[in-house]
């Protein structure tokens, strides 16, 4: 059973519409399936791994000043060298409580870092035991 003409093309013409569409949803929907996860926010300003540097540098460089200018307290940490880590921190904290501007003076030293970790909310304060 032949169908008339105009039937036919109808016919024909419903299949590819109906195709285009299909073949429209099926290469639109694959760039979505194959996209790459949204890449992480950049950190805050000013909080890169050379700010960190940076900042930890300046400070270690201020602790070395302040030693070589005190010298007992240069002494201090000196003496530390080999010991346990759990004996170095009791000791250390022993010093400090028993020396009260030593310990505003290193805490003030080393601020830069604490204020940096504090504004960066992910950058890492070095957790020495050492000024």
């Amino acid at each position: 059973m032949l169908l008339p003409a105009r039937t036919a093309r109808r016919v024909v013409a419903g299949a590819a519409g109906a195709g285009v569409v299909a073949g429209a949803m099926l290469f639109g929907a694959i760039p979505a399936a194959m996209a790459q996860p949204a890449p992480p926010p950049p950190p805050p300003p000013n909080c890169t791994a050379a700010d960190l540097a940076g900042v930890a540098s300046g400070v270690s460089a201020s602790t070395s000043a302040y030693l070589f200018t005190h010298p007992p307290v240069n002494d201090f940490f000196t003496s530390l060298e080999g010991q346990p880590r759990d004996q170095i921190r009791t000791r250390v904290e022993e010093y400090l409580n028993a020396n009260p501007q030593v310990k505003a003076d290193l805490t003030g030293i080393r601020q830069p870092l604490v204020d940096l970790k504090n504004r960066c909310g992910t950058a890492t304060v070095p957790d020495d035991d050492t000024p």
